[in-house]
């Protein structure tokens, strides 16, 4: 993907090495507690930067942020491979990939021209817009993404049950109802208690906390 960010290792692990994800410009090599760097794009490791005790997205280990490096051979491969552009098909380095395609002709026009979204066959339901991601999550101490619900609790009470910060619950701020200003004095417990179950399988989203709870009621009284 030649327009992602710059690389940088975020924890050294006994993985095996792991190709770049991206190329662009400076890359980063870090800890050196252990073997492998495990490599990301600078801005997708900054929220892990933003706890105290901050672990590696991949490997989950600890590592220490002030010793996040530049990853100098990766940095020297983005330098010296070339790769067309997929609109004007010229060869450019890697690491200059991303200012390229973000100024080229060819690939603004592709981009005009894509098809709009249209069902497979005809439909009397809205066609899909700003809808909201409630299906994976981010885990609000260290920045893990792509947790669906289960992972995050999984993950939640492996990595942070010693964690005394309040943090926002990044479910209940995901829906409709939530407030994503509120922080929750005892997060485990919270995702313990609420989070058991997938609101996706229960929940309506097209109405509010109080109908939803009402259905609930009602639905329980029909079954008894």
């Amino acid at each position: 993907h030649p327009e992602h960010l710059p690389l940088v290792a975020a924890a050294r692990s006994p993985r095996s090495p792991q190709a770049p994800s991206g190329t662009a410009q400076p890359v980063l090599a870090t800890s050196p507690q252990a073997h492998v760097p495990c490599r990301f794009c600078g801005e997708c490791l900054q929220p892990c930067l933003q706890v105290p005790s901050p672990l590696c997205p991949l490997c989950r280990l600890p590592f220490d942020p002030k010793k996040v490096d530049k990853a100098a051979h990766v940095e020297k491969q983005l330098s010296s491979y070339k790769a067309p552009c997929r609109g004007c098909h010229k060869k450019v380095t890697l690491a200059k990939m991303r200012v390229h395609i973000s100024s080229c002709l060819k690939v603004q026009e592709q981009m005009a021209n894509c098809p709009k979204f249209v069902p497979v066959v005809p439909t009397s339901q809205p066609i899909p817009s700003n809808i909201p991601n409630r299906s994976t999550f981010a885990c609000p101490y260290c920045g893990a993404r792509n947790l669906d619900q289960q992972e995050l609790v999984k993950h939640c009470v492996e990595s942070h049950r010693s964690d005394p910060h309040r943090v926002v619950c990044p479910i209940c701020s995901a829906m409709p109802w939530g407030d994503p200003s509120y922080k929750s004095a005892n997060f485990l417990q919270h995702l313990l208690h609420r989070h058991k179950f997938s609101y996706d399988t229960f929940v309506d989203y097209s109405i509010d906390e109080e109908a939803a709870f009402q259905a609930a009621l009602a639905l329980s009284l029909s079954e008894n």
